[in-house]
This record gives C-alpha cells, structure tokens and sequence, in this order.
C-alpha cells in the first residue's frame, strides 16, 4: 500500500472518529444508568438540518469557498451553491449548536470580501441522521 493510500484512510478514520464524538453529547457519555438506546436518541435530538439564503455581494468574493472551510471547520454536512439571482443559498446539517455557530457566521462574516445584507433560514427541524457525509460546493 503507497503511503499516500495509508494517509488517505488514516484521515478518513480520523475524520469518522471526531464525526462520532461530536454528534455524542458528553452528558451521554457520563450517566452509566443510561441505556445504549437512550443515548442514541439522545445524540439524534441533537442534529438538526436547515438551508439558508444569504444576499448582497456574496458572489465573486470566495465567499462559497469561506462558507464550505467554515462548515468544515464546524463538523456540518451539507452543500453551498450561487443562485442566477446573485446571491447564495444551502442546506446544512449536523448538531445544532454547530448550526447555531454557522448561522451567526452566515450572517455577521462571511468571506473578508463579501457585503451580507440579508440572511434568511428556513426549513429547520430535528433529523434522525446525516443525509450526507460531507459539505460541498456546487457548480
């Protein structure tokens, strides 16, 4: 096996394992008097799904490059794409403070370069499980 294949699967062991220990809440971990069941449903109320809408300048500044590091960076899944209409819409998922901490950043940050005047969020609901296993861009 080349060394490149063995980093290739040592990274994607080491991206399943924080995945796994991010989605289980610390409090489930501790109460041994907890059920294996009780701590999957536990864990499952945690993730949530939403997309969102972001306008202003937010094309032709990276600012779906920025979007897809930081949701990386928070553990989400999901995808980021420019609409005709000049602006940026999504969907993402994952436990929901990450989604909390992505929305503020939606709405405040952004790319150095970006102008946000308006972010809008819809669709938000508890998930069962990912629908995905990453975040990506779309062309």
């Amino acid at each position: 096996m080349s060394i490149l294949a063995r980093s290739l699967y040592a990274y994607r062991f080491f991206e399943i394992v924080n995945r796994v220990c991010l989605i289980q809440p610390i409090s489930s971990l501790s109460d041994s008097s907890t059920s294996g069941k009780d701590q999957l449903n536990t864990s499952s109320k945690s993730l949530r799904s939403c997309d969102f809408h972001v306008y202003g300048t937010v094309q032709g500044v990276y600012f779906r490059q920025h979007t897809h590091d930081q949701a990386k960076k928070l553990n989400l899944v999901g995808w980021v794409e420019n609409t005709k209409s000049k602006s940026v819409h999504g969907h993402m998922e994952g436990v929901k403070l990450n989604i909390d901490e992505m929305k503020e950043w939606l709405q405040k940050t952004g790319s150095p370069k970006s102008k946000i005047t308006k972010t809008e969020f819809t669709n938000e609901k508890s998930i069962d499980k990912l629908t995905t296993d990453t975040f990506i861009i779309k062309r």
